[in-house]
């Protein structure tokens, strides 16, 4: 790659991913520059990629069913179940203020156990 197939480059990505909309104002970045706000835009692109995936396995999670006898029936029965607005305003106003419910608190307990956190004592 010659020295001018490397500005072309820049000069590209400066218009393609940065914003940047004039010739002068690209060439005017310093290499610092450019390399940081490319570094940037990459980790914002898998910033949009991990909300996308995020997204989709929050899709999943709400369509989740439990067997209660012979027939399926919804893991939340309420949006307040699956996702409680209000506490998670509450804890960024005040942290370490939210507490658990009892379900939550049992739930949590049994993923520790799960996950292998806890001794052997249990």
């Amino acid at each position: 790659m010659t020295s001018k197939d490397t500005y072309n480059e820049i000069i590209i990505n400066c218009f393609r991913y940065l914003g940047i909309n004039s010739l002068q104002e690209a060439e005017i970045l310093s290499l610092k520059e450019y390399q940081v706000r490319m570094k940037a835009y990459q980790l914002k692109k898998i910033d949009r990629e991990f909300e996308m995936h995020y997204q989709a396995w929050v899709n999943n999670q709400v369509k989740a069913t439990k067997d209660v006898g012979k027939k399926p029936v919804p893991v939340f029965k309420t949006f307040k179940e699956f996702y409680d607005y209000e506490a998670q305003v509450k804890e960024i106003h005040n942290p370490g203020s939210y507490k658990l419910s009892k379900r939550m608190r049992r739930l949590a307990k049994l993923a520790t156990r799960a996950n292998g956190k806890e001794g052997e004592d249990g």
